[in-house]
């Protein structure tokens, strides 16, 4: 036997002792402390207006071995509401890498969260993680998505059709922008809300815009051009002097990947008609 073979596997749990022990581990696999403090995994893990995480730990003895979740998220799916899974953090101890825990992890909590009357798990995978997800656990790579500069703000939305996307409500969008690594500017912008995050670098802030004014306080745009990460069938980038950037300038390809858990999920998502932005995914 293994030792990954030999770990108990249990539920996420989001008590304060918990949250130390992924903390302490995310940060020592990821190197980003401020997101992995306590007051920052109780506001992902426990406080999100759509429920608190589902997820899986694998145990051996007082070891933490490996930690999976996934964040619930209100979507829409082909213009109804529906409940998401956002794959987000997983880490494995360092000895207890090769043993297969996050497949075990991952399985553990999908089936949790069809238990639990979610619809579909979705996430943005880089370019070492993508395979696994695809061929190990049955996720549709969707699409890349797209990266690049925009040097004005949309003022609108097209009406082209949209099968999957975030459900933005005050109440979530409020949660959202509570984040306590992030730093975010709003502003109503002609018919959109337009939220600006500032990134690790200098001067540079990444956009996302929703479908509702009056959601967002005036903060005010910023005074120059902006990041933006996703897809947005909405958003016609071409016409707005979109700036895609050169793949040498970006640290991995980012992708949509997508796996129904419920039947009133569609069995695969148009790439054409999915939306997605940092909000929905949490870089910033």
């Amino acid at each position: 036997m293994t030792r990954g073979e030999g770990s108990q596997i249990r539920p996420a749990e989001t008590g304060p002792a918990a949250l130390e022990a992924y903390g302490a581990m995310l940060g020592q696999v990821f190197g980003r402390a401020d997101k992995f403090t306590p007051d920052s995994l109780a506001w992902r893990y426990r406080d999100n207006p759509a429920g608190a995480v589902v997820g899986a730990d694998a145990w051996a003895g007082e070891t933490l071995a490996a930690h999976y979740v996934t964040c619930p998220a209100a979507m829409t799916l082909e213009g109804a509401p529906a409940r998401g899974l956002l794959s987000l953090n997983t880490a494995t101890h360092p000895d207890f890498q090769g043993q297969g825990l996050f497949t075990r992890l991952a399985e553990a909590t999908y089936a949790a969260g069809a238990d639990q009357g979610f619809d579909f798990v979705f996430g943005v995978a880089n370019a070492n993680s993508t395979p696994g997800f695809v061929r190990k656990l049955g996720f549709q790579l969707v699409a890349p998505l797209a990266a690049g500069v925009l040097p004005f703000p949309p003022r609108k939305f097209t009406a082209a059709p949209v099968q999957m996307a975030g459900d933005w409500g005050l109440d979530a969008l409020a949660w959202r922008l509570a984040n306590p690594s992030g730093r975010y500017r709003t502003a109503p912008w002609g018919a959109l809300a337009g939220v600006w995050a500032r990134t690790h670098l200098p001067v540079v802030d990444c956009a996302a815009f929703l479908p509702q004014a009056q959601a967002v306080a005036d903060q005010g745009a910023p005074p120059r051009a902006s990041l933006f990460i996703g897809l947005e069938p909405r958003l016609a980038l071409e016409r707005q002097a979109f700036l895609p950037l050169p793949q040498r300038l970006r640290p991995s390809p980012l992708n949509l990947i997508y796996r129904p858990l419920s039947a009133k999920a569609p069995p695969r998502l148009d790439p054409r008609q999915a939306a997605i932005s940092f909000l929905d995914f949490d870089p910033y």
